[in-house]
């Protein structure tokens, strides 16, 4: 905007100065030379009465007679009557040059020639101080432009920067009154959008909190439940073990509870450490592969070398949780979960064998959304825990369903970002 300001002003002023200016210059330029005419006219008008009264006093008319009459850059030819030519000054020959001639009452020519050169000159210094102030006022209209354009611009410059924190989840913004109206009316619009989406964010964190404390207490009690049953004389080893597994996997749903509830208030979810994501992902395989036996359905981890990563383990086995859940209840076919090591980047890729129908925007859509195909909420909270860990979660470009979990490679800045920059369904899975 500052730019384009500057650029329309100078721009107006370099017309208007062009309008007024070269019409001017064009009127001194013909001035000047109009005095020139004159000059030439009266200066030869001037020897040829000299050189009559000369000549009428029987005085001989020489050279250096001759130059003693003449100003710069003219020259003097006299032809007598005898026809004897006597010529003063440095007679300069060219299209440009002034040339008076007279016919002496005596018999004889006199011509005064004055240099066009030394005309040009004295028609270039007329104009440059029409040309001087013309560039002065445009130089100081481009200082003037880019003050006012800077001051109108500063308003805007901080709306769209408050603009931006708000897009990150800053909503905290103390935004200046204006004297533009235009910019006072978005700083309001921003200001009641930031109270609005504080609330709504407030409200958020409560029920996240509200329902992770009633969850907390029936899944404790279960646990409880649980393991009073397997301690009993009447349960059979098969059965107690049964339960064993039972309470493991409340305590992980416990565990998964408090991490995102960690996530609603906007908490780290624990401390990164050196996780191997083909280690991570086997156990999670061998967890859910008696899920897909039961559902008649071929689950197969592809070990690769070991894919090392400095991660959060907790947010990670949640994010392979919701994939495998949703490949096994919306997938078809068999099953294949791998994870890679593509330099500054690590993938973590689970696919099934059924047609990609869906688009990145699954992972915005809620559980009720009559669209989504029966994705629901999990994915939503699958992303937000990959943009949590510093990565993304995406849908590859490819002709089956291929989620992509994207880890940043230890050592290498979070890749959130990065999310925009490759797009939707832009990872590599060559």
């Amino acid at each position: 905007m500052r730019d384009r300001l500057v650029a329309v002003l100078v721009g107006m002023a370099i017309t208007i100065t062009a309008l007024y200016g070269v019409p001017r210059a064009y009127q001194i330029a013909d001035l000047v030379t109009q005095q020139e005419n004159h000059a030439v006219d009266r200066s030869a008008d001037l020897v040829a009465v000299v050189i009559t009264e000369r000549a009428s006093a029987a005085s001989p008319v020489t050279a250096s007679f001759l130059a003693g009459l003449l100003n710069a850059g003219e020259s003097v030819e006299y032809v007598a009557p005898d026809d004897s030519v006597i010529r003063a000054g440095e007679p300069v020959r060219g299209e440009s040059d002034v040339i008076q001639k007279r016919v002496l009452p005596g018999g004889g020519t006199v011509t005064i020639s004055r240099s066009g050169a030394l005309v040009q000159q004295r028609v270039s210094a007329a104009v440059m101080p029409l040309i001087l102030i013309g560039l002065a006022l445009i130089a100081a209209t481009a200082c003037v432009g880019y003050l006012l354009a800077r001051r109108l611009a500063r308003p805007f410059g901080e709306l769209a920067e408050a603009a931006e924190h708000l897009g990150r989840g800053r909503f905290d913004v103390e935004l200046s009154h204006y004297s533009i109206p235009e910019a006072e009316k978005i700083g309001a619009a921003l200001r009641r959008a930031s109270t609005q989406l504080d609330d709504l964010v407030e409200r958020e964190r409560e029920f996240a909190a509200n329902i992770s404390h009633q969850l907390r207490t029936p899944v404790t009690a279960l646990r409880l439940t649980l393991e009073d049953l397997s301690m009993w004389p009447e349960t059979t080893p098969g059965v107690a073990a049964e339960l064993t597994s039972g309470m493991s996997e409340l305590d992980r749903l416990n565990r998964a509870i408090t991490e995102i509830l960690d996530l609603s208030r906007g908490k780290r979810l624990g401390d990164a450490v050196d996780v191997d994501l083909s280690r991570l992902l086997a156990d999670t395989v061998e967890r859910w592969t008696p899920h897909y036996v039961a559902a008649g359905r071929e689950l197969h981890h592809d070990p690769v070398e070991p894919v090392f990563a400095h991660v959060v383990p907790g947010p990670v086995v949640q994010v392979l949780d919701v994939l495998l859940h949703n490949a096994c209840v919306h997938g078809s076919g068999r099953v294949v979960a791998g994870a890679r090591d593509r330099g500054a980047y690590l993938h973590v890729v689970v696919s099934d064998e059924g047609t990609r129908t869906v688009g990145d925007e699954v992972f915005q859509r809620g559980t009720g959304d009559r669209d989504s195909e029966g994705h629901g909420l999990g994915l939503t909270i699958a992303s937000q825990l990959a943009n949590s860990l510093g990565g993304y979660l995406v849908l590859a470009d490819a002709p089956t369903t291929t989620f992509v979990l994207v880890l940043p490679a230890p050592g290498v800045n979070d890749l959130i970002h990065g999310s925009h920059h490759l797009g939707p369904g832009r990872v590599n899975l060559g």
